[in-house]
């Protein structure tokens, strides 16, 4: 099949609904033992607003201009710059002053009121959880470097504004989940300058300090902007999650939904659980997601989710040729069992982010882009959409891939941006992409699997081909449910394929991609389907 084809026949057909019995209406569908022992398991999995949401995550500064920048101006004193919107950011130079980098204190305006102008276009996309990257006050157009985790930054708003945002969110039925640094603080948090200057201060236990430390003062990666805080100290987690007045529980009663937490790595398992289950005990249901770079096995359920920096790597060496397909196959399969199918769901699935090359640049071939696309949308998880990649921005390293947001891209109707929504489509289309498990499907030069849940006509089998070679081989579907001699098709019937004893034979071109599901019915009234849950 064609390439054109193949992304055709994934837009076409992500409306198209399963029937759950084409025969007389006289036959109820039966499980088998299997089945029974996961009723329920799947109808709980789709009540949980986390498992398998797509998320869209904006920088506030970088995503919808302010409606008066003039009026803001002041909030932007040298050495920080106030760039024009067109402009896109470089790498800088070094200022001593400030102690950082130039690209580090250069903004563009963007702010919590002028973001929900343009909550229509997240709205649009189908997604459902907005992510912000930090917006409490600090030093830098990042916001990695707090001052105070309670205050929001001028250059974005205040805390009236966040309930507003999270009430607008709510009323389109979408979540709010916000950025949580709580490794390090800045170095110019009137906290820790304090505890530096003042052996006595009251705040000296909150950091680390002592002549083994290179600048004096406990950083992360040895930046001197980032002090590490004291975690030990039980002041300081009852401050950041522990007191009912803290950090992480006024946000949420406030409205937000749920926290990212920045080098979740770095805060450790037991402090990890402690804020986990602070946010659950403040609302049921929140979202705790770690930024984990580790393989993700054994951080969950200390968190309900990862950053699934493991699943990124795999897909994006896959697409690009590095990785070998029977080697990533392997890989996928061993994390997928290796991980809590639950967390799993809940973890977030990012081909780009702020810290990353933008996809555009990372894999600028577009089938192959797209196939990794459909990976990402396909694969147990939560797909993470980072802000202008659906305009196929580009980016390479920070900080290039934190430019503005183009909207004129939006306006034009960008052929990504139609992909985007098909693809945001596709999921909410189909049960067993949003909370279904995951079995792999032997092949060789393929990579091939299928999401699958307690009902046959559920199963939704992905293959594609990442190598530069046409690829023809027979594959084993490992699905008992899935009828001899019947067609798995495309998701807009064009591409129909025979089942055999539980064998498909397929032809795929270089980086060509299929999604299939099982035909219930070819027409006349008959399924082979109906006495099969």
């Amino acid at each position: 099949m064609k390439t054109p084809a193949l992304v055709a026949a994934l837009a076409a057909g992500f409306s198209m609904a399963h029937a759950a019995n084409f025969a007389t209406g006289v036959n109820t569908p039966a499980g088998n033992p299997a089945d029974e022992a996961l009723k329920g398991v799947y109808e709980a999995r789709e009540k949980d607003w986390r498992n398998g949401a797509v998320v869209y995550q904006v920088l506030p500064d970088r995503f919808a201009p302010a409606a008066n920048l003039e009026a803001k101006r002041h909030l932007y004193p040298a050495p920080k710059v106030l760039r024009r919107w067109d402009e896109s950011p470089k790498r800088g130079s070094y200022v001593e002053s400030a102690r950082l980098w130039s690209h580090e204190i250069e903004f563009w305006g963007g702010d919590l009121a002028s973001l929900v102008t343009k909550l229509d276009h997240v709205q649009a996309l189908g997604a459902d959880v907005l992510y912000l990257n930090p917006i409490h006050l600090a030093y830098t157009n990042h916001k990695y470097d707090a001052f105070d985790y309670n205050a929001v930054s001028p250059e974005f708003g205040t805390r009236e504004d966040v309930k507003a945002l999270a009430k607008n969110v709510h009323a389109r039925g979408m979540k709010l989940v916000l950025d949580g640094v709580f490794n390090h603080m800045g170095r110019n948090a009137p906290i820790f300058k304090d505890a530096q200057a003042n052996p006595q201060s009251k705040w000296r236990d909150w950091f680390y300090f002592g002549p083994q430390y290179q600048s004096g003062t406990r950083t992360w990666w040895l930046a001197e902007n980032l002090p590490e805080i004291n975690l030990e100290n039980k002041a300081v987690r009852d401050h950041i999650y522990g007191a009912k007045d803290s950090v992480v529980r006024s946000y949420l009663r406030d409205g937000v939904d749920g926290w990212r937490l920045d080098v979740a790595v770095d805060i450790g398992f037991q402090f990890l659980n402690e804020l986990t289950r602070a946010a659950h005990a403040e609302k049921p249901g929140s979202l705790v997601v770690g930024e984990i770079a580790n393989y993700p096995k054994d951080w969950m359920p200390a968190v309900d989710g990862a950053m699934n920096f493991t699943l990124r790597e795999i897909i994006v060496r896959t697409a690009k040729g590095q990785l070998e397909v029977p080697l990533a196959q392997k890989m996928i399969d061993r994390m997928m069992a290796d991980s809590p199918p639950g967390g799993l769901l809940k973890s977030w699935i990012m081909l780009d982010n702020h810290d990353t090359p933008r996809l555009a640049s990372t894999i600028p071939d577009t089938q192959r882009r797209r196939m990794a696309q459909v990976l990402q949308f396909s694969l147990p998880g939560s797909p993470n959409l980072y802000y202008g990649s659906e305009v196929g921005m580009t980016g390479e390293q920070d900080p290039e891939m934190r430019g503005p947001m183009r909207w004129d891209l939006v306006d034009q109707g960008h052929p990504e941006l139609t992909w985007t929504k098909q693809l945001v489509a596709l999921r909410k289309a189909h049960r067993a992409l949003r909370v279904g498990d995951y079995r792999p499907i032997t092949a060789h030069k393929l990579l091939a699997f299928e999401r699958y849940t307690d009902r046959a006509l559920d199963t939704i089998v992905v293959i594609a081909n990442p190598s530069d070679q046409p690829v023809s081989e027979s594959v084993l579907v490992g699905n008992s449910k899935l009828m001899n001699n019947w067609n798995l098709v495309s998701l807009d019937g064009q591409v129909k394929l025979p089942i055999l004893v539980g064998m498909l034979h397929v032809t795929l071109p270089p980086g060509g991609f299929l999604v299939l599901k099982p035909e219930a019915s070819p027409g006349g009234g008959y399924s082979a389907y109906k006495r099969v849950q």
